[in-house]
């Protein structure tokens, strides 16, 4: 039995709808950055993202009303989520790596895991890997005081580890997990609509703001 209420199933779109603004933002400004292979990537990154976030909610809200348990929209959002995040950070490195010209787009199968710790490890690196590409630039733009929304982001993530290992089914579990990703993630979106503000799509690598 979990300890859910409306509230709670409500509250945890809210991060979802942030990534979601943000998402738009990067595909939106990074598309003639990007070689075809990186920006697919990071399309399919962020997709896998959004989507994990909005099954799990749903899931959440679902049960908090009564309505039913429909287990798989919550058992998906650790492998889809982390799969996501590090086709995210993998796009925005191979940008920073990869002159802007078609590429051959790697197709290597993953491999299958009965654990967990692999998919943590792919949150770390896929997030890790966009908030420090992310902060390059806004360094490069002159934007240094954003570097701490992503920095501040990236811990704030690395909390819900610390909270994904506590019992799930008490409330103020939730509640916490809830407000930490939700810090995370708006601290993400307003990073980015900064960047965005200040002329990312213009922004060339190499080549700092005045």
């Amino acid at each position: 039995m979990h300890d859910f209420s409306i509230a709670m199933g409500l509250m945890d779109f809210v991060p979802v709808a942030f990534f979601g603004v943000t998402a738009v933002i990067l595909l939106r400004d990074l598309y003639s950055k990007m070689v075809k292979g990186a920006y697919a990537l990071l399309a399919a990154g962020c997709i896998n993202v959004f989507t994990a976030g909005f099954c799990k909610a749903l899931w959440k809200l679902l049960y908090a009303a009564g309505i039913c348990d429909f287990q798989p929209l919550e058992q998906m959002f650790l492998p889809v989520n982390s799969m996501g995040l590090l086709m995210v950070g993998l796009s925005l490195i191979g940008m920073l790596c990869w002159k802007r010209r078609d590429a051959v787009a790697l197709s290597a199968a993953p491999a299958v895991f009965s654990g967990s710790f692999v998919f943590i490890m792919m949150m770390v690196v896929g997030l890790g890997g966009m908030c420090a590409v992310l902060s390059i630039m806004a360094a490069g733009m002159k934007k240094k005081r954003v570097i701490a929304l992503f920095v501040l982001s990236f811990v704030c993530a690395m909390g819900m580890g610390y909270m994904s290992s506590q019992d799930s089914s008490l409330a103020w579990v939730n509640w916490a997990e809830q407000s930490i990703n939700t810090v995370s993630q708006l601290c993400l979106m307003l990073g980015v609509l900064m960047l965005h503000k200040a002329g990312l799509a213009e922004y060339k690598f190499g080549e700092a703001k005045a």
